[in-house]
């Protein structure tokens, strides 16, 4: 019999898996898993982290062009200041606002692309990452698997440590689902 139980720690809510034999009275067997680390270094979560910088790196050349416009104009703007008569200096200092607005939404639409994409890429792996984890906990008989990323833990034997594990089951069975 499986049981899972979530709790929250700090405000944050964790996940701990209970696995109880019915019947069997043994010693109390505890895993510990970083979820992050199988994030990050499975093969799935390595080609999402490819795919990250990319975007990310699209997104930070079109900004710097932006950026590199933006001083330009401020600098041309500063330096026609006492040329300028006054009414032109504002539609000029309107002119560059309005720009500046633009790109502070182009910077904060890059940064809610980001984040969505790493929240959909945890609703779809997460789950599937679980599914290992149960598994191993079930087939070894341990009564308790916690996230050592959640779950402030002050202490852990090494030999508890599943991690690698799970990236190593989770590499061979995950198969992304194509659209």
């Amino acid at each position: 019999m499986k049981r899972s139980w979530l709790f929250s720690v700090g405000g944050m809510l964790c996940l701990a898996l209970l696995f109880c034999v019915p019947g069997v009275q043994a010693a109390e067997k505890t895993g510990f898993i970083d979820m992050r680390e199988v994030m990050l270094n499975s093969e799935a979560g390595k080609k999402a982290t490819e795919e990250f910088k990319k975007i990310y790196e699209r997104d930070k050349a079109s900004i710097q062009e932006k950026e590199t416009e933006l001083r330009k104009l401020k600098d041309d703007l500063e330096k026609q200041r006492s040329i300028l008569k006054e009414e032109a200096y504002r539609e000029k200092e309107a002119a560059y606002q309005k720009k500046f607005r633009d790109y502070q939404l182009l910077v904060k639409d890059a940064n809610e692309d980001l984040q969505a994409r790493d929240q959909e890429l945890s609703r779809t792996l997460i789950p599937e990452i679980l599914k290992v984890v149960n598994a191993i906990g079930e087939k070894e008989n341990y009564s308790l698997v916690l996230d050592i990323g959640t779950v402030p833990v002050a202490y852990f034997n090494k030999e508890s440590d599943l991690t690698k594990r799970v990236i190593e089951e989770f590499n061979k069975t995950y198969k992304p689902k194509t659209p």
